[in-house]
């Protein structure tokens, strides 16, 4: 709205009568932009101003193709309903519930810049092991300023759709997690929205989830209630998650990290949602938030309390729920691969351990080869469970030992994209899920995954997903696995030294809540061939997007 008249009027031309939106580059005039229509006036845009237009005639077309070639298979679902409903079709009654609710694929997207943390220690000055041990990670991905959250979710949510053959037509609900919104007010998802704009589809449900890294799994639950509530007009839900993690020199900046998460959401699933069983904690605490500037505020020991005691809070809910209707204790061998929010991995062990011992305490069963190495600690004197924070160092570390091959076989298959690319707030959880789809495939199905997914401030939930034999082959676990490319992606990327890390750092702090300038890191050449990247922020604060073709 503008009703002073402030901003300057876009030049017009005769009207249109056609609403949506029409590119056509071949018809522009020399030295002007395309035409493009917006609403039902059409003007010349000069071309500077039009780059985040200039790689979308292409996408329908493109998109639409894979979706038919998808819906050539059998059970697979047809295009959309039009939205010009005849009287019949405004009479048909009413749909039926749609079961086995869950995620249909999963995409996940990291950026090609990356840096090893045994070369961050040498660089760094710290002993051998401090980051590759102490945190468990082997690297962290990072942006320049050609990347940020939007190309990112730009990235992801356009592989989706191509792999799998999803027209955008076929979505009537997209909602994007974040905590790094690149606006106060324009959501992240009004940026995606040009991925549907040439198909016609506007009727698309859903805005941005922001509560720290809980806001990927608020959005996918979210789209899951969408799915199974009355309101489904019988098209795909989608979610995106997308974030890059950065902190001040320190201690805290190895924990850095980025990436993007894409799930179809829908009935039929391989890996559906196990209702009834979800359990959530909300509270107000101080351990990470972000009130000003580009690097958050961080209480990290508080940060680690809130963590895993809210896990305790959390699995003893679980628990009751679940025993209420199994009409029997739950115990942790019931989930068959559990996946936690993982800002490093080796709070993901601590976080496992923590599961383990609860079991113990809760069912007076001490193995022991734990008993043994608990230094003397006696899990049956009534001390037990302990808080956290009163842990004995020595159990502690007897714990995450004794749990280890639990561990190995139960978490580890779904952490490397964590372990890999660092901390990617709403998206590090969820990264799990293509993951563990491309190690396992087929053999989840009656597998039970248990999900842990923790938001500082704090907001958490603690549920599971259960794997399947779909009716359709569309989206089989055997199918997706053959599909999945993740190990090979993450094996060719470069790395980088960690002198281009913090180069990027201090790029990252002279772009935040800047103008009028144009990306400078990494190359377009060392981004991967069908990503999206930022062209230019011009002087009015307006970002444009374009992507580096599929195939080069």
């Amino acid at each position: 709205m503008d009703p002073e008249g402030i901003y300057p009027a876009l030049p017009t031309a005769k009207r249109r009568k056609s609403c949506p939106a029409r590119r056509d580059l071949a018809s522009a005039e020399p030295g002007k932009g395309p035409r493009v229509s917006h609403r039902d006036t059409s003007f010349s845009v000069p071309p500077e101003q039009l780059v985040a237009h200039l790689a979308l005639p292409t996408i329908t077309n493109e998109l639409l193709q894979s979706s038919q070639d998808a819906q050539g298979m059998p059970g697979a679902p047809g295009p959309a309903t039009p939205h010009h409903l005849g009287a019949a079709a405004m009479a048909a009654p009413p749909r039926a519930q749609a079961e086995h609710v869950g995620v249909l694929a999963a995409e996940v997207y990291f950026p090609s810049t990356y840096v090893r943390h045994e070369d961050l220690e040498k660089h760094d000055g710290v002993p051998t092991g401090k980051y590759t041990v102490g945190l468990g990670q082997q690297g962290l991905a990072f942006v320049g300023d050609r990347e940020d959250p939007v190309s990112m979710a730009l990235t992801a949510l356009r592989r989706l759709l191509e792999k799998h053959g999803v027209s955008p037509l076929e979505v009537g609900r997209l909602e994007v997690g974040t905590e790094s919104a690149v606006d106060s007010s324009k959501s992240i998802k009004t940026y995606l929205m040009a991925l549907f704009d040439e198909a016609g589809n506007s009727d698309v449900e859903g805005v941005d989830c922001i509560q720290a890294c809980y806001g990927g799994t608020a959005a996918v639950q979210n789209a899951a209630n969408w799915v199974e509530s009355r309101s489904w007009d019988g098209r795909y839900a989608v979610v995106v998650m997308t974030d890059v993690s950065v902190y001040p020199a320190g201690p805290a900046r190895p924990t850095s990290g980025a990436g993007a998460v894409a799930l179809l959401i829908g009935p039929d699933a391989p890996l559906a949602l196990e209702r009834g069983l979800s359990v959530t904690h909300m509270a107000h605490a101080y351990d990470f938030y972000k009130p000003s500037g580009l690097y958050p505020a961080v209480d990290g020991p508080l940060s680690v309390y809130c963590y895993l005691s809210t896990l305790d809070l959390l699995y003893a809910r679980y628990s009751a729920k679940w025993e209420k209707r199994a009409g029997r204790p739950l115990r942790l061998d019931d989930a068959d691969h559990v996946l936690f929010h993982a800002p490093y991995n080796k709070l993901v062990q601590k976080a496992y351990a923590r599961l383990v011992y609860t079991d113990i305490v809760k069912h007076g069963e001490v193995p022991e080869a734990l008993a043994a190495a608990a230094a003397g600690q006696d899990l049956k004197d009534g001390s037990h469970p302990r808080p956290p924070m009163q842990m004995p160092s020595g159990l502690d570390k007897a714990l995450v030992g004794f749990s280890f091959p639990d561990y190995d076989r139960k978490v580890r298959p779904s952490t490397c994209v964590a372990r890999q690319c660092g901390n990617m707030y709403t998206a590090s959880i969820w990264s799990g899920i293509p993951q563990l789809i491309e190690t396992t495939g087929a053999a989840l199905e009656r597998r039970r995954i248990l999900l842990y997914s923790y938001g500082s401030g704090i907001s958490a939930t603690m549920l599971s997903l259960v794997g399947r034999a779909t009716e359709s082959p569309r989206f089989s676990l055997q199918r997706l696995q053959a599909m999945s490319d993740l190990a090979m992606r993450l094996a060719r990327r470069v790395p980088k030294s960690p002198e281009e890390f913090e180069q990027a750092m201090q790029l990252a702090e002279q772009r935040w809540g800047a103008g009028n300038y144009k990306p400078e890191m990494p190359s377009v050449d060392d981004l991967e061939p069908g990503t999206y990247y930022l062209v230019e922020v011009d002087a009015r604060y307006r970002r444009a997007y374009a992507r580096k073709p599929a195939s080069q």
